[in-house]
This record gives structure tokens, C-alpha cells and sequence, in this order.
């Protein structure tokens, strides 16, 4: 089975591609770990939040550093990613439909998975009490466990990325959502293919 990205303990690997055309990154996690997918999603939805949708500025910062032959394609696709996410009233928060329907889905193979799959039993058993915990942090806002773990990697990341101090205490619970993520997307993987 394929180890998660919490498992390596080092998360920029997602964003080491930053300046690969984007469209094809996002494609290629989605068809080889649906939940990093999810979780670049979420990133590329912030990095559009920090550039305001300002497509110009992120062309001058962003788009123009890559190779001349994928500027073109690149830019498509951010335009593409904001009108919707604009369109979808996620100018501040959120996620785009397309995106959460995928972690819908992926909740429904965890809830699949908890009948009929005992090592996967086994694997939330350990992450049960983060994912609680998480959950009761948020005050009711989430609900569903899978949500639960991607928040907690893609906060993780988030931490990593800003240079901010990772307080080891919580290495728990990113391991834990990351063993959780990692055999859910390799069971993904195995129905999609």
C-alpha cells in the first residue's frame, strides 16, 4: 500500500511543484491519491484568496514563472478555478462543490469500508479519538470524519508552509489522519481503476 504523505512527515512535497503547470499536478493527484487531490485543491483555492482573484497579479507572480509552452494553459485553468470559485460565493471561505463532492465520496467508502474492511477498521480505530477531537474543536461545524482528517493535514501543512512552530504534541493526530487518508486513497484508487 502506497504511504500517505503524513507518513513521510514531510508535506511540501505537495507544494515542491508550485511551479509545474498547476492543471496537471491537480490532475495527476487525482488520479494517483485522491486525498492529496482534495488537499492541493484546497491549497490552490487559497492561493487564489491571497492574490484577491486577481488573475494579473498572479500571472506576474505565479504563471509567469513557468516554462513559456504552459503559461498559456495554466492561466485557463486559475481563471477557470476562480470565476468558479466567485461564482460559488467562496471569496473568503470554503471549498469549491466539485471538490467537496469528492470528499463526500470518499466519505462514503470510509462508511463502506467501517462493514466490510477489518484493517481499515483497525486503522480508524487509532484515529477515532483525534478525529473526536477535531470535531469537538470545530464546534459542530464538522461533522463528517473524513473532513475531520483533511483539515488536519491541510492545517499541518498550512503550519509547515508558514515557518510556524509545529508543536509536537499534535504529530498524533497528522500521523493518524495520515495512515487513515492514506489506505482510504489506495482503496479509492483500487475501485476508480
Amino acid at each position: 500500500m502506497p504511504h500517505f504523505i503524513v507518513l513521510q512527515q514531510d508535506y511540501t512535497h505537495i507544494w515542491k511543484d508550485s511551479f509545474s503547470p498547476a492543471m496537471l499536478i491537480a490532475e495527476r493527484k487525482r488520479k494517483e491519491n485522491i486525498s492529496e487531490y482534495i488537499v492541493y485543491m484546497y491549497q490552490t483555492e487559497d492561493l487564489l484568496r491571497a492574490y484577491f482573484f486577481d488573475i494579473e497579479d498572479l500571472k506576474r507572480n505565479v504563471i509567469d514563472h513557468l516554462p513559456a509552452e504552459d503559461r498559456q494553459a495554466a492561466l485557463e485553468w486559475y481563471t477557470d478555478l476562480a470565476r468558479r470559485m466567485q461564482e460559488q460565493g467562496l471569496e473568503k471561505s470554503g471549498h469549491l462543490k466539485e471538490t467537496q463532492d469528492y470528499v463526500k465520496r470518499l466519505f462514503n467508502l470510509h462508511e463502506q469500508l467501517l462493514k466490510t474492511d477489518q484493517q481499515y477498521r483497525q486503522t480508524y480505530s487509532k484515529t477515532a479519538v483525534h478525529i473526536r477531537n477535531s470535531m469537538e474543536a470545530s464546534g459542530g461545524t464538522i461533522t463528517n470524519p473524513v473532513q475531520a482528517a483533511l483539515n488536519g493535514v491541510y492545517g499541518y501543512l498550512l503550519l509547515k508552509l508558514n515557518g510556524r512552530p509545529i508543536d509536537q504534541e499534535i504529530m498524533p493526530a497528522v500521523t493518524a489522519f495520515g495512515d487513515l487518508l492514506s489506505y482510504l486513497s489506495f482503496r479509492w484508487r483500487e475501485r476508480e481503476h
